[in-house]
C-alpha cells in the first residue's frame, strides 16, 4: 500500500519537474537572447569606432556574454586565429559544435551572424549586425507575449499530468 503512495509521489514530482523544467528553458531562452542583443550592440560600437580585427572582437564579445554564448564567441576567435575554416561561417559552425547548451533559435541567429561577419565591408558588416539582433528583438517579443500565463501553464501541466498519471495507477 505504501509503495503505491511512494510511486504516485513520484510520478507528480516527476512529471511537474518536467513542466518547471520547461518553464526554465523558456526564461534561459530569453536570458539568451537579451544577452545576444547585448553583445551585438558592443560588436557594433567596437566595429564602427574602432575597426577591431574579428579574432579580437570576437574575443571581446565572449567576455560581454555569459555561460553558452561566452564559449561560442571564444571558441569562435580561436577557430578565427587558428583558421582551420576558409571563412567566418564555417568557423562559426565549428564553434557552435562545440556548445550544446545553446537554444535552437539562438543557434539559428549566431549561423546567420556568422556568415556576415568577415564577409563584406564595414558598412555592410554593420548592416548583418543590425539585422541579427533585429531578429533576436523580434524573437524577444514573440517569447515575452503571454510569458507569465505560458510559464504558469507549462507548471500547472505538468503537476497535473503527473497526478492524472498518479490516479491512473492506483
Amino acid at each position: 500500500m505504501n509503495y503505491k503512495w511512494i510511486g504516485a509521489v513520484l510520478i507528480i514530482a516527476g512529471c511537474g519537474g518536467f513542466g518547471f523544467s520547461l518553464a526554465a528553458g523558456y526564461k534561459r531562452q530569453e536570458s539568451t537572447l537579451r544577452q545576444l542583443i547585448r553583445v551585438l550592440n558592443a560588436m557594433e560600437w567596437e566595429l564602427s569606432y574602432r575597426l577591431t580585427p574579428l579574432p579580437e572582437l570576437c574575443r571581446q564579445a565572449g567576455k560581454e556574454a555569459r555561460g553558452a554564448l561566452r564559449e561560442v564567441f571564444l571558441n569562435l576567435a580561436r577557430e578565427l586565429d587558428w583558421q582551420t575554416a576558409p571563412d567566418a561561417a564555417s568557423c562559426m559552425t565549428a564553434a557552435l559544435q562545440r556548445s550544446h547548451d545553446l537554444p535552437r533559435r539562438t543557434r539559428e541567429l549566431l549561423v546567420q551572424l556568422g556568415q556576415t561577419l568577415g564577409r563584406f565591408d564595414l558598412p555592410q558588416q554593420l548592416k548583418g549586425l543590425a539585422e541579427v539582433r533585429e531578429a533576436c528583438r523580434s524573437e524577444l517579443e514573440a517569447l515575452s507575449q503571454n510569458r507569465e500565463t505560458r510559464l504558469r501553464s507549462y507548471e500547472t501541466l505538468g503537476l497535473c499530468a503527473g497526478a492524472a498519471l498518479a490516479i491512473l495507477f492506483l
